[in-house]
């Protein structure tokens, strides 16, 4: 019993009560729901499980799901998760615990609980890095909780982790086992192989009618035909509704001068920039470039290279040091160069490799974008008059296309595509806006049944309208003949060749070379080097690696390539081990993570077991009313 009392103070217990508050402080409970119904969730032996204690686990693992989506979520997403089973299987884990600790005459003192409290960082004070007292208060309050419930679910937590601690501490996996695990796991082997591809088979023969029929019916699911629907929808954006001709000539001229700056670029430069040490070595570099030296042997004379120089390309406001743009921007030409000039770090010489003039568009070369833009904001603004009108023709019985040409909208018909935006012929149909969000609701409508709009962004809306609804069915032969006439030819030559294989690795078996098997039938032989269990590439992937390390060293066996469409036929030629994978430091090295490993398997046996004897009962009902509350 000492030993259980002593596994309190570990860092599981710590950990446990560390992750209880900060779930519950992040994501706090609801107080309304904790006061109401008292019956068992879950019961395992004597220890029940309330409804407050559901709750409390079930928030904390939508808490910790949420955190990783960035967002809180919703009933609906945390059962598509299977939450609620998640936490009945840990609720019924805790109470197995709880009924052995009780058996046990398990228990932590109020000596003891202090002591983890204080060590608790949630409820240090930020400066002193002690147990403050207000702290603890304000951070139970903040969750709704009292500090009763709070010592009371973390002397549970502290209890069971003595139980499992005594069960999983102490666990050592055998010298034996260890020594095999780091040999499975960095054995290494050389492989010679040939890829089989179909080229290497006879022809196919065509199949008969009757071979086809056969197939067909064997695999007549595969053809069905989904459900298809047939829709129109309209969309509505600015770019739907705009009208070009709306725009004056005065306006766009307007418009122009307003913004003529926005419709000019500034004169750039790219600029080369050499600085010297003083200006004696300065003076006489320009002197060079003066006298004929270009300044690129005078880099390569000054040990520099072009990169080393640039600086950059830049307008003259925008120049790193502006004591220089004057002079850098005086240069004629591309090429040029500037006397000596003051540099930051010294006296520099500055070349311009590049010259970009500037430019002004003119009105002619802006206007049409311009009337475009006029004619967008227009079209913003009377956007939600449009919606707003349309929705009223619908109220008043026009039918989708009746207020779409009302309002000049186009409307789009598809006439088949089923759940995934495909057609009848399996071709995505493209251009439906907001196409998830239109197929998947028109799926879950009814034909001629009005639909409320599905925004488009922030500032467009799409309608749809299911015009007839084409239900599933088996298609016939006839209609598929083509694809199965391909499906039964690949599945034929894919057969074929795993026996042709098959019947190669006879041939090896019985004393054929792979390399006579290669020439035979022009096949490239291959060899890998060193492979190991976790290494696939493009030809072995870990199916057809896995077949490899299937047996010791002259092992020969078939295995498909990581394309699938072919066979490889392999023979293992070396199998080496590293020495010092094997020694006793590199074995431990990892001791602790296997033991943990081990314990922790351990402890989900013993759980098992103790749950298989005391017996597991969930109410799922009452669980889902809580939730619903």
């Amino acid at each position: 019993m000492d030993f259980l009392r002593r596994a309190a103070k570990t860092w599981v217990a710590k950990l446990l009560l560390i992750l209880l508050v900060a779930s519950f402080g992040v994501w706090g409970i609801s107080g309304s729901i904790l006061q109401n119904n008292s019956t068992t969730v879950v019961s395992v032996g004597d220890e029940k499980v309330g409804p407050e204690e559901f709750y409390l686990a079930y928030r904390q693992q939508v808490g910790a799901i949420s955190q990783q989506f960035g967002r809180n979520l919703t009933t609906e997403e945390a059962r598509a998760f299977g939450i609620e089973d998640q936490v009945f299987g840990s609720l019924a884990t805790n109470a197995a615990l709880d009924q052995q600790a009780s058996e046990l005459n398990l228990g932590v003192s109020e000596k003891r609980q202090g002591v983890i409290l204080s060590q608790q960082p949630i409820f240090q004070d930020s400066l002193t890095g002690q147990f403050d007292q207000g702290t603890f208060r304000r951070v139970l309050q903040n969750i709704g909780m009292s500090e009763s419930q709070y010592l009371t679910i973390s002397a549970k937590e502290a209890t069971r982790s003595q139980v499992t601690e005594a069960v999983s501490d102490g666990f050592k996996i055998p010298h034996t086992l260890l020594k095999a695990l780091a040999e499975y796991r960095t054995e290494k082997r050389d492989i010679d192989y040939l890829v089989l591809t179909p080229a290497i088979l006879d022809e196919m023969a065509a199949a008969t009618d009757e071979q086809l029929k056969t197939y067909f019916d064997a695999n007549i699911a595969r053809y069905a035909a989904p459900e298809y629907r047939k829709i129109s929808y309209l969309k509505l954006t600015s770019e739907d509704i705009i009208y070009l001709d709306g725009v004056s000539e005065e306006a766009i001229v307007q418009e122009y001068e307003a913004r003529q700056s926005s419709y000019s670029t500034e004169e750039s430069r790219a600029i080369d920039q050499l600085t010297f040490k003083d200006d004696v070595t300065a003076d006489a570099a320009l002197a060079k470039l003066n006298s004929g030296t270009s300044f690129d042997d005078l880099l390569v004379e000054e040990g520099k290279t072009a990169s080393d120089v640039s600086i950059g390309t830049f307008t003259k406001n925008r120049m790193p040091d502006q004591s220089l743009a004057d002079a850098a921007f005086s240069v004629p030409a591309e090429g040029g160069n500037t006397d000596v000039l003051k540099g930051t770090f010294g006296p520099v010489i500055l070349r311009v490799s590049k010259i970009e003039p500037a430019v002004t568009r003119t009105l002619d070369d802006v206007k049409e974008d311009i009337r475009r833009q006029l004619a967008l904001i227009a079209a913003a603004d009377t956007l939600l008059d449009v919606h707003d009108a349309y929705e009223d023709d619908r109220a008043s019985g026009l039918t989708l296309i009746e207020a779409a040409d009302k309002q000049n909208l186009k409307v789009v018909t598809i006439d088949m595509i089923d759940r995934t935006g495909a057609d009848d012929k399996g071709v995505a149909v493209e251009g439906i806006p907001q196409s998830r969000e239109v197929i998947t609701q028109a799926f879950e409508s009814d034909i001629n049944l009005e639909t409320p709009p599905i925004n488009i962004g922030s500032e467009g809306f799409v309608w749809f309208e299911v015009l007839d609804i084409i239900a599933a069915r088996d298609r016939t032969l006839d209609e598929v003949k083509d694809r199965v006439s391909a499906d039964w030819l690949a599945a034929e030559t894919e057969a074929a060749l795993v026996a042709k294989a098959d019947e190669l690795k006879k041939q090896l078996d019985d004393g054929k070379t792979l390399a006579a098997i290669a020439d035979e039938h022009t096949i490239n032989l291959e060899k890998k080097i060193d492979i190991t269990r976790g290494a696939p590439d493009a030809v072995f992937n870990l199916a057809t690696i896995e077949a490899a390390f299937a047996g010791p060293i002259g092992l020969t066996t078939v295995a498909p390539d990581a394309s699938g469409a072919n066979q490889v036929l392999m023979k293992v030629v070396a199998v080496n081990v590293p020495e010092d994978a094997l020694s006793d430091q590199a074995i431990t090295q990892n001791l602790e993570n296997f033991n943990a490993v081990a314990g922790n398997e351990v402890v989900g046996q013993f759980v098992s077991r103790l749950q298989s004897e005391y017996g597991v009962t969930v109410n799922r009902e009452l669980a889902s009313h809580i939730l619903a509350q």
